[in-house]
């Protein structure tokens, strides 16, 4: 188990009727980060603990302690700051070598790739089946499915009218590099096709982790408050382009700020670009729609360029 970000074991579980005889294949990713560790604690046994409270860590005098002030930015009980960084230096590397090899590979297809990031109920796979149903007649669209368990999301996706396949990743946080190039390999999407991963719910992890992307698109739900690009900055510096969903639901929230949220976000990342969304009554479809066929037409043309 990884001690930087807890991920575990997963699995990738393919579309039954994409396989000869209709089985379903599970693919044991019993190494999703090629890990070095020396166990799967994460802790250093020296016969002593004196290392426990080695972290950085600073109090306010608003009451609040701030833990990973250090260069890993984490915190991990009974783990050195030092030994944290080597950790994850040497995680985010190797992930980084597969997210090339999978940049590579979808520039090669001229696939347009999405990565969507959330917490866990933000509305992403309703979203997307929207998107999907206004997309497909369009350009070829797949979709790579991340949870800890169940095949559910790319159910709903498949009959949304996209081939999809489902990553579980077991005590996994969220994707990685390597799991997402099995999974591409797996689905075989055509040429000049669109790419949307949807990654496991968390706003922590997936903010470091590239998947080969063209772009992260962070989704947030209006019903999760309009302090969140504040509380969980990384995940919003990373994005491209912020989707603020559930909109039919601001008229039952009195406590929520559109304007507030959206310059919380700019704050974090004055390049994001914002687009206000129902996944329910179709609010702003079209025009997400609209940036993803003109960031894939971009995209094409830097590649033709290239």
């Amino acid at each position: 188990m990884c001690s930087v970000c807890g991920c575990g074991q997963a699995e990738i579980v393919a579309d039954k009727d994409q396989r000869e005889g209709g089985a379903p294949h599970v693919h044991d990713h019993a190494h999703p980060h090629d890990h070095d560790h020396d166990h799967g604690h994460g802790h250093d046994h020296d016969g002593d603990h004196d290392h426990l409270h080695d972290h950085a860590h600073h109090h306010h005098d608003d009451g609040t302690v701030d833990y990973g002030a250090g260069v890993a930015g984490v915190h991990v009980p009974g783990v050195s700051e030092e030994r944290i960084v080597r950790i994850e230096r040497d995680i985010l590397s190797k992930n980084d070598a597969y997210a090339r090899d999978n940049r590579r590979a979808f520039a090669a297809k001229q696939v347009f790739a999405l990565n969507f990031v959330s917490s866990p109920g933000s509305g992403k796979t309703s979203l997307l089946a929207r998107v999907i149903a206004a997309l497909k007649d369009r350009m070829s669209v797949a979709v790579i499915e991340g949870d800890q368990q169940t095949a559910n999301d790319a159910e709903r996706i498949r009959a949304a009218g996209a081939p999809a396949i489902q990553i579980n990743t077991g005590k996994g946080c969220h994707l990685d590099a390597h799991m997402v190039g099995h999974a591409f390999a797996e689905l075989a999407p055509p040429s000049g096709a669109a790419l949307f991963i949807e990654n496991v719910g968390n706003l922590v992890c997936p903010a470091a982790f590239d998947l080969g992307e063209a772009h992260k698109v962070v989704v947030l739900s209006v019903t999760e408050g309009d302090d969140k690009p504040l509380k969980y900055p990384d995940m919003f510096a990373a994005a491209d382009l912020l989707l603020l969903n559930k909109a039919d639901l601001l008229p039952h929230l009195d406590d929520f700020s559109v304007g507030r949220c959206l310059a919380n976000a700019l704050r974090v990342n004055p390049r994001l670009q914002t687009l206000i969304v129902s996944a329910k009554t179709g609010e702003g479809v079209d025009a997400f729609v609209a940036w993803i066929e003109a960031s894939a037409a971009r995209r094409a043309a830097e590649l033709a360029r290239a």
